[in-house]
């Protein structure tokens, strides 16, 4: 019974990790971000009321 088993493929065969390689130069707080984006609709929002 034991020879009966099916062996299925690894599911990470072939997968290379590329995070040590691809670390970003730029590192901004999730609070800057969110602040910018904040930003910039207040500012499309009064742009838009101005010259409507």
């Amino acid at each position: 019974m034991a020879q009966d088993k099916i062996r299925m493929p690894m599911t990470e065969a072939g997968l290379v990790r590329y995070s040590d390689e691809a670390a970003s130069k730029i590192q901004l707080k999730p609070e800057y971000v969110i602040a910018l984006a904040v930003a910039v609709a207040a500012i499309a929002i009064i742009l838009k009321v101005m010259y409507q």
